[in-house]
């Protein structure tokens, strides 16, 4: 059954990018990316318990959320290509508490963070002005990077959860048409014992 050949990848692919994905998000106190993170891992499990239990409902909860979450991976494209007036640099993948902003800002491939103290300004002698130089691929393209895997992941996932669905709906279509739901046989025969069949009775004399 191609079913059970494809369920090793579907199983294990979609938890581990969108763990990978936690991981960075909370490295970098991305707080609505994290949320979003956690649900998509709750409906992932939830969809992986479908497969394995054969509960087509299941995957079709799993089917509709790849939609919301390429949705939602699209908005985070184009939050970091500055789309339709978004800004990379706002607060809103925060909830506006806090002015963190992606781990990749200062932690990407061949990124040096410099510190230099803040003077001239009475209380911020504690403080510093955090410049990050050298980087080969800036943060936001990572990021973009990071959410067209996901939303690529997430279209497999749909394309799969679909065929599942279609299997295993045509198997209990043909299982229900040769009787194997109902709780009684169309037919009944009162079968005898052979021993009442053949039984000879004696009348006394």
């Amino acid at each position: 059954n191609l079913v059970h050949c494809l369920r090793g990848p579907f199983l294990f692919r979609p938890p581990l990018a969108a763990l990978e994905r936690q991981v960075f998000d909370f490295l970098g106190y991305q707080w609505a990316p994290i949320l979003a993170n956690f649900l998509h891992i709750i409906i992932v499990i939830l969809g992986l318990f479908g497969t394995i239990q054969y509960r087509p409902r299941y995957i079709v909860v799993y089917a509709v959320w790849t939609a919301i979450w390429v949705t939602w991976n699209i908005f985070i494209i184009c939050f970091y290509l500055e789309v339709g007036g978004l800004s990379k640099d706002s607060e809103l993948l925060t909830f506006n508490i806090s002015q963190h902003q992606s781990w990749w800002s200062e932690n990407g491939p061949g990124c040096v963070r410099k510190e230099a103290p803040v003077a001239g300004i009475a209380g911020l002698d504690s403080q510093s002005y955090v410049s990050v130089v050298g980087c080969t691929l800036e943060y936001r393209y990572i990021e973009v990077m990071h959410s067209s895997f996901q939303i690529l992941v997430a279209l497999v996932g749909f394309v799969y959860a679909c065929y599942v669905v279609s299997v295993f709906t045509e198997e209990e279509d043909s299982f229900d048409f040769i009787g194997g739901f109902d709780p009684f046989p169309l037919y009944h025969v009162n079968e005898k014992p052979s021993n009442l069949l053949f039984k000879q009775t004696y009348l006394p004399a």
